[in-house]
């Protein structure tokens, strides 16, 4: 259930023929004195966890670029005009036609939800900011798109009483996330799904059709992309940006980079916490180790470069941290002279001696030693 309410507010909207076709558009919206109640009630598992938010002022503001409004309104009029199924099938060519005409849709939309003075009330108590918002960005039906995410909140305040008292000191008062996707082709796959079905078979796509899509989706690489992002508390800045794909949907490969401001207050939280926590204990050290790794920069901050690749291999700061995965061999066992006793019995040079390391590194680059 949620209930809303609210003040005056204003809206204004224009638009233009666009250079490249379609229609541009600017949307505005600002509305005072919001207030949104949301109950989450149920019987069946007990939960129940009213929230109130609130602000004085909610911001929108929404773009978009060559958004293609004369085909989509030519597919919607075919819609009315063909709501007979067998009329539909009939005229499949035609639906055919109209849909490719309305490609891209759109050359990119943006959008942007912004808050002043926001708060959250809640059973766990009271999160606000003094600003806060939310914004989503997304190329049309492209051979190589973008989508691209962001949220932000400044003067940020978190209810404190169900917190271990140590964490206050590094809870966050600022971030600013940037997240989304690149050389996402949806191109491909839409025209290849509006050639390919036929909605007078059932099914209307060949049962390998999905399968197919999905390697031509994978073989442009498409990529998570992180942009700068921060998270900040007083002395205490933690920046990320970087970039990964999964070039076989399980393994990703990508490079990171962290860099941290004030590190070393991080550290002594954690070492107060570790007096009186015991999961702290096995934190501590861990924080010390990772300290190791890192790499310091002129301005004192410590930087971590992450690689990693699809044979399993990490790279920080230019050092093997681990090595590719091992390759797994169907055949190994089933040679007629691998009976176990071809002089493989722990007696020639890798068995741990003066001379070993106890094992390999796995690859190339030395093994990182905080």
């Amino acid at each position: 259930q949620a209930d809303v309410t609210a003040g005056a507010g204003t809206a204004t909207i224009a638009a233009t023929k666009s250079a490249n076709g379609g229609v541009d558009f600017k949307a505005t919206q600002k509305v005072s004195s919001f207030v949104e109640t949301i109950k989450m009630d149920d019987p069946n598992s007990g939960m129940n966890f009213p929230v109130t938010l609130k602000t004085p002022e909610l911001s929108v503001d929404a773009n978009g670029k060559g958004v293609r409004t004369k085909p989509l309104l030519d597919l919607l009029a075919f819609a009315v005009a063909n709501e007979d199924e067998a009329k539909l099938k009939a005229n499949q060519a035609e639906l055919k036609s109209l849909l490719l005409a309305a490609l891209p849709v759109w050359e990119r939309i943006d959008g942007n939800y912004s808050f002043k003075d926001f708060e959250v009330e809640s059973p766990v108590g009271k999160f606000a900011a003094k600003q806060f918002s939310t914004a989503f960005a997304m190329d049309g039906i492209s051979p190589n798109g973008r989508v691209d995410y962001s949220i932000k909140a400044s003067g940020l305040t978190i209810p404190q009483q169900a917190l271990p008292a140590w964490s206050v000191a590094l809870l966050p008062t600022d971030i600013d996330l940037n997240f989304g996707g690149a050389n996402i082709d949806l191109d491909t796959m839409a025209r290849k799904t509006i050639e390919a079905f036929d909605l007078n078979k059932n099914p209307s796509l060949p049962d390998a059709f999905g399968k197919a899509l999905v390697e031509d989706f994978k073989a442009k690489k498409p990529k998570i992309v992180f942009g700068h992002s921060t998270v900040k508390n007083g002395g205490i800045e933690v920046a990320m940006e970087g970039e990964v794909y999964f070039p076989d949907s399980k393994k990703a490969d990508g490079s990171v980079t962290i860099d941290v401001a004030g590190y070393d207050r991080i550290v002594d939280a954690l070492k107060e916490a570790a007096k009186s926590d015991e999961q702290m204990v096995q934190a501590f050290p861990f924080a010390l180790a990772v300290k190791g790794f890192g790499k310091t920069l002129p301005d004192g901050r410590l930087e971590w470069v992450i690689n990693t690749k699809a044979d399993g291999s990490i790279v920080v700061n230019g050092a093997m941290l681990k090595g590719p995965d091992k390759v797994q061999d169907d055949s190994a066992g089933q040679d007629d002279n691998s009976s176990g006793d071809d002089g493989a019995n722990g007696t020639d040079n890798s068995t741990g001696g003066a001379d070993s390391d106890g094992g390999d590194n796995g690859g190339a680059g030395a093994k990182l030693q905080p």
